[in-house]
Parts: structure tokens; C-alpha cells; sequence
């Protein structure tokens, strides 16, 4: 890993962004750990004592005031301590991002399919997010919202921090017009445009959302928009914003999003195949900005591919 450089530099706990990365951070508890060092240890059982003692050496570990944490500091709680992620080489996602737009206050992005909005799990640069960070030159870049890894399409960024909040709450206050394409099998026996309205929480495994009984926390209304045989294209507008939401939605219809690997569940979930992306696309997006007062319109350059069998109108 390469040591942190000031250029661009966005501070966390004394510690800049590394190759457009911004440190973690964990909160020390109270406890009686001798040293930082042995919480760290066994609050990440999956990282070697050696690990964390080179990041501490390279002046890679850091707490909330800056000061650096090395390998014999005394256990103190109620504390954050900040530090740099290590990953093995990440292998590059075979698929570019196009940026729509751009000014002081917004950068807006198409997404491709398996790339991950920001850092989480197996990935840090390989992300939409860390990408447009490194490309534009802008440390402070966060986002506004999210789509899935798997979803492909607009995603808006705020250039300022501390105008973020003012564009997320138009999502809270469901301000922001977005409409989705899929292509699922279709359906004659199904009367559309329909709404659909359920109670999605978390299931299991906890990556995977379920239905269950209960007072409604999502709606989406669904459209066709065109059908080839046994295919269909699909408008999908969101009027919540649950996790994994349309595709929820879809699959209880009987209507699986096309090469959908979660739903339905198959156990063990297969991997990544980049032959076969997930037919869903993240196609418009509009809204009233809180800072320019003008209306805001963004779409997609991507297309989903409807297979050609027989073109019937909808």
C-alpha cells in the first residue's frame, strides 16, 4: 500500500484519503484490553496481530484527535480509533462508469452493472465512488443515494459535504421522480399498470430481504412497456426506497428480474458472471435542486436488451 499523500487530502482522524479511500473508523468500548492493539485484534479476528502492527509503523492507525496508535498504546474506551483497510490487488471491474454531469454542486454518474456504489466488503477501488474520486479530483465527492452492485444506471453525487444532507432529505421527503426499466418474463393473466405495496425487512441470509406480514414500508408501481414473446420490458417507478425493493416486488409477482441471482434464492448464491448482468437499469431521475431552484433531469445512456421473438405492443 502506498503511503497517504496531503494532495487531496480529506481528514479523518489526522489521516487523509488514500488513493481516494477514506480510513474506517471503529469506536473503542469500555473495557479493560491492555493495549488498542489486542481490542483490534479481537474485534477483527480475520486480521493478523502483524497486520495491524505494520499499519501502526507506517502511520496508517490514528484516533479521533489525531494522535497516532502504536503497537504498545494503552487501551483507552470510548474512543474512535481511524485506520486504511488492506485488500489484496483487486482485480478491475471490466466495465467503465460515464459521468452525465458535472458542476460545483453535482456530479452525476452512469453506473455499470457489478460495480459498487461506495467501499464495502471485497471492494475499496474498485467502486463508483473512489473511481470519480481519483478521476475528478475530488476528495469530498459523497453519495446522495444508491443503487445495487448488480444495478446498472444514474447515480448523483454532491460535490460540497455540506450540501448532502439538503439533497438527501428530498429522498426522505420523496421529492426525487425515479423511474427503473427491467426485463422479466411476461405475464398475460396480470392487469397492468399495478401497484405494489408489502412490508420488506431483512431476511436470511441478512444480504437477502423478505416479505412478511405487516403494515406496508414499500410500494413501487409496475407498467409494461413493451413484450417480445415471453419477455417483457417494465417500467418500475419506486415510490420508497427498500432495499432490494424491485426486485422484491418482481419476483413475488412471479416476474424475476432477468439473471437475478437472489430472487428467487439459490443456495449458495452464484457468483459474479459478466456474461449475464442483471437486467435492471436505474433509468431517470428528476427533482426541484434546493440550491440552483431549477428542475434537475437525468437519464441513462444504457439500454436493456429486449430478446427480438415476435414483437407484440403492450
Amino acid at each position: 500500500m502506498k503511503q497517504p499523500s496531503d494532495r487531496r487530502a480529506v481528514h479523518h482522524g489526522g489521516l487523509p484519503a488514500l488513493e481516494g479511500v477514506s480510513p474506517s473508523v471503529v469506536s473503542l468500548p469500555g473495557g479493560d484490553w491492555p493495549t488498542i492493539t489486542e481490542f483490534l485484534v479481537q474485534r477483527f479476528p480475520a486480521i493478523a496481530r502483524e497486520v495491524w502492527i505494520d499499519r501502526m509503523q507506517r502511520g496508517l492507525v490514528a484516533d479521533e484527535f489525531g494522535k497516532a496508535v502504536t503497537a504498545e498504546r494503552a487501551y483507552q474506551g470510548h474512543m474512535r480509533v481511524y485506520y486504511y483497510r488492506a485488500l489484496p490487488a483487486e482485480v478491475r471491474i471490466p466495465f467503465d462508469e460515464e459521468i452525465l454531469f458535472q458542476d460545483q454542486h453535482l456530479v452525476v454518474a452512469d453506473k455499470p452493472h457489478f460495480l459498487p456504489v461506495t467501499p464495502s466488503g471485497h471492494y475499496l477501488q474498485e467502486t463508483l465512488l473512489v473511481r470519480l474520486k481519483n478521476r475528478l479530483g475530488l476528495p469530498g465527492l459523497s453519495p446522495i443515494h444508491r443503487i445495487d452492485r448488480e444495478t446498472a444506471g444514474v447515480v448523483l453525487f454532491s460535490v460540497q459535504p455540506n450540501e448532502r444532507a439538503a439533497y438527501q432529505d428530498l429522498f426522505r421527503q420523496r421529492d426525487v421522480i425515479k423511474h427503473y426499466e427491467a426485463i422479466a418474463p411476461w405475464r398475460a393473466d396480470l392487469v397492468f399498470p399495478r401497484v405494489c405495496q408489502s412490508r420488506i425487512v431483512e431476511g436470511l441470509p441478512f444480504f437477502r430481504q423478505a416479505e412478511v406480514p405487516g403494515p406496508a414500508n414499500s410500494e413501487t408501481l409496475i407498467d409494461v412497456m413493451e413484450v417480445s414473446g415471453p419477455m417483457a420490458r417494465y417500467a418500475l417507478s419506486p415510490v420508497t426506497g427498500k432495499k432490494h425493493q424491485l426486485r422484491v416486488h418482481m419476483h413475488a409477482l412471479g416476474l424475476p428480474i432477468v439473471n437475478d441471482r437472489m430472487y428467487p434464492p439459490l443456495d449458495p448464491t452464484p457468483d459474479d458472471d459478466y456474461r449475464y448482468p442483471l437486467q435492471l437499469l436505474a433509468k431517470d431521475i428528476a427533482f426541484d435542486d434546493p440550491f440552483t431552484g431549477g428542475r434537475r433531469q437525468f437519464s441513462s445512456k444504457r439500454k436493456l436488451e429486449l430478446p427480438e421473438q415476435g414483437h407484440n405492443g403492450a
